[in-house]
């Protein structure tokens, strides 16, 4: 994968784990469709998944430096 779109994965990753974390968009949309039981699940899943995107944009930037 190049660097381009390890960035661009990393940083897409991060800004949509960020707003699924710091808003309730996921919670509404769980509501609306009736999945709501699994809200008390979400933070198990959202905050590992926006630590490796941060690192993924990290380790890109990082590559980016060093070629």
């Amino acid at each position: 994968m190049s660097n381009n779109k390890l960035l661009a994965t990393g940083l897409i990753g991060t800004l949509i784990a960020a707003l699924c974390c710091f808003t309730p968009i996921l919670v509404i949309s769980l509501g609306i469709v009736g999945l709501s039981s699994i809200v008390g699940y979400l933070d198990y899943v959202l905050l590992p998944a926006l630590g490796v995107f941060i690192l993924i944009s990290v380790y890109a930037i990082w590559k980016r430096g060093v070629a």
